[in-house]
């Protein structure tokens, strides 16, 4: 038999912390208890933090290692395994990993490594190479014109659980503020003169009217009748919100402003917010602040977004700069996107789910991860 003990240490629970320890047999939580235990093989956790393995649902890290430096593509197998190592150290057990279905940009690394990174990530779960329980994010831009033409033979695989809708066209969403989307794509050693500029927002915007809601028309279409969530991207507005719930969207990932988040909220929209935002103190393209969400209650679950250690740094500063328990805080990263993600079987700690599990500790108001295990096998 295969058995975890932890002991002598916080257990964070759905509804509270306790002083406890913490049984898995064979991948599985058998028991949660108050108090210590001797028994032979227990390992004193010395008063750590035990929370439940984080549940990552849209992470771009995959990104930096496809393309390590400007110009220069890495092999997507190399690629995946450092990146699901990164994910691992983070405390990161169930990742979802945001392939972006299409781009803007010409000549894009998004577009040039999707389907052999979508190949790798399969390979990876198939040989047991990789740590965390990787699933699949179809992140799908409506205005690119080839966006069918390559989606439909991504689609039909188990792994894609999560479909989300995306228009990054200049002039709306998180980009409404034109001088953001400047600035933004200037660090990518974009530069346009003013008559340039003007010719880009043009052709893009005759773009999206052109491909975006015919798109979205047949995009809905192909997930009928399959087990995928849908969510919305950078909503900016209430009547943004009104559509995505129409349409079914039950995740609204990264809402631009407070409207949006209040909108999402009375239709019963779960938010997601970047966690890298609550921990640089707000939004690197001016938007909505999640501390601010937060402490307005419009914030249902945080995602690491391109950074996989904010995670639970963001987490963390939500108990400790947004006043919350600690157990809430925990949930925006376990227990919430396990909920929202439709899986029953993690997310909490408490008897008969998976023994995916990390040991924390707080040092000077920043959490360090310690171990990890991945159905009570250690995977950090």
């Amino acid at each position: 038999m295969n058995d975890l003990v932890l002991t002598n240490a916080r257990i964070v629970l759905d509804d509270s912390v306790i002083h406890g320890t913490l049984i898995a047999r064979n991948g599985i939580i058998r028991l949660v208890e108050d108090g210590s235990t001797q028994a032979p093989g227990a390992i004193d956790c010395e008063g750590d933090y035990i929370i439940p393995g984080l549940v990552e649902l849209h992470t771009d890290n995959l990104e930096k290692h496809l393309m390590p430096r400007a110009g220069v593509i890495w092999p997507s197998i190399p690629a995946v395994l450092t990146h699901d190592a990164q994910v691992a150290a983070a405390g990161i057990t169930t990742v979802f990993d945001a392939l972006s279905v299409g781009d803007l940009e010409e000549e894009s690394v998004r577009i040039e490594t999707l389907r052999s990174t979508y190949d790798a990530i399969l390979e990876g779960q198939a040989t047991g190479a990789l740590r965390a329980d990787h699933w699949i994010h179809l992140r799908c831009e409506l205005a690119y014109p080839r966006l069918i033409e390559a989606l439909e033979p991504l689609m039909n695989h188990g792994s894609v659980r999560l479909v989300s809708l995306m228009d990054h066209t200049p002039g709306q969403r998180q980009y409404r503020d034109l001088g953001q989307y400047r600035k933004y794509y200037s660090k990518n050693h974009m530069s346009w003169t003013e008559d340039e500029f003007a010719d880009v927002v043009k052709r893009r915007t005759e773009q999206q009217a052109h491909y975006s809601a015919k798109h979205e028309n047949i995009v809905l279409n192909m997930i009928q009748g399959r087990n995928m969530v849908l969510a919305s991207h950078d909503d900016t507005d209430t009547q943004q919100v009104e559509h995505a719930h129409r349409i079914g969207v039950t995740i609204s990932e990264f809402p631009t402003t407070q409207e949006a988040a209040d909108a999402a909220h009375t239709r019963g929209l779960t938010t997601v917010m970047g966690a890298p935002n609550v921990v640089r103190g707000g939004s690197h393209s001016g938007n909505v602040a999640a501390l601010d969400l937060a402490r307005t209650n419009r914030l249902d679950m945080l995602s690491s977004d391109y950074v996989p250690a904010s995670l639970l740094h963001g987490a963390f500063m939500l108990h400790t700069k947004a006043g919350w328990s600690m157990h809430k805080a925990m949930a925006t990263v376990s227990r919430n996107p396990a909920k929202a993600l439709g899986f029953g079987d993690r997310g909490s700690l408490k008897a008969g789910m998976r023994a995916d599990v990390v040991r924390m500790r707080a040092v000077d108001d920043l959490p360090i991860v310690r171990h990890v295990w991945v159905r009570g096998e250690r995977a950090f």
